[in-house]
């Protein structure tokens, strides 16, 4: 007859919890008939699933396939039921975004207008490297995300937000009042820049550097946006940061310069995985976002 799906999220719990008496005491059932299931799916498959260890449990190979597996086909018929769920009972749900650590300036409004239009959602907020988005979206964790650009997005649908200016940001303002600054202007200044090499925004800038021929200064990179701007209000070094960033850590001993670039390119985007559900939370977000932009 084949494993139901009470009998799968008995396996899922029989494993994270290490045991059958533990499983039996989350899932609220006497330990003998939680054996016995155990027992039905072993001479189901005609295969052992557990090596018992003690009081412990270990997985057998073909007991880790089919966790693995039993945690997909849970997962999907969550989602399933909550499509369903959804399209019979209207506009309800949790919206899960995802965040970069730069974060972005236009959020907050973003989030109030979402909130006006529907007031019954609830919201999970992570804030993460972009990369580390990425994955976390791709395992389902959360369903969007707003990730800095330039960025590996085949496996993602992308909406490419409007694009910002970089700024000089300097505890040194002597010999720039007044003057145009772009990137041959800031050559002499030991740089640190946001973000990690090669990902984002530090590939961005360096990008930038390159188009016009010049090498920078290059200090090192620092990935705490608010310890970055307390090294350059402190003289350790200069930065170059989007406008988001000023925005959220500006402070009295910082001099912005905005860098003559035009035009300004699309620095970040809104991404969620291709070819897979979308709660109507995710796909009204999406839309808005669309709209503003």
């Amino acid at each position: 007859m084949g494993l139901d799906l009470r009998q799968l999220r008995y396996f899922i719990a029989i494993t994270e919890e290490g045991g059958i008496t533990a499983a039996a005491k989350k899932l609220h059932m006497a330990q003998p008939p939680l054996s016995q299931q155990l027992k039905k799916m072993e001479n189901e498959l005609g295969v052992q699933l557990i090596h018992r260890i003690g009081k412990t449990i270990e997985l057998t190979d073909a007991g880790k396939t089919l966790y693995r597996q039993a945690l997909k086909i849970t997962k999907e018929m969550e989602e399933c039921q909550k499509e369903v769920q959804e399209t019979g009972q209207g506009v309800r749900g949790k919206l899960t975004i995802g965040i970069n650590t730069l974060s972005d300036a236009r959020l907050p409004e973003l989030m109030l207008r979402y909130k006006q239009q529907f007031p019954n959602i609830t919201y999970k907020i992570q804030q993460n490297e972009s990369s580390q988005l990425c994955r976390l979206v791709r395992s389902r964790e959360i369903e969007l995300a707003i990730v800095r650009l330039p960025l590996e997005l085949s496996e993602f649908s992308v909406l490419h937000l409007q694009g910002e200016p970089f700024y000089f940001v300097t505890s040194d303002p002597s010999g720039l009042e007044g003057k145009p600054v772009n990137y041959r202007t800031i050559e002499p200044y030991p740089l640190m820049l946001p973000s990690t090499e090669g990902l984002g925004i530090y590939h961005r800038i360096i990008e930038q550097f390159a188009s016009v021929k010049i090498t920078p200064r290059l200090l090192g990179e620092c990935s705490d946006i608010a310890l970055l701007m307390e090294f350059v209000s402190t003289g350790f070094a200069s930065s170059i940061v989007p406008a988001t960033v000023l925005k959220l850590h500006h402070t009295p001993r910082i001099h912005a310069y905005e860098i003559e670039v035009s035009p300004h390119v699309s620095t970040s985007g809104l991404i969620w995985l291709k070819d897979h559900y979308l709660s109507q939370a995710g796909r009204h977000f999406i839309n808005l976002v669309s709209e503003l932009h």
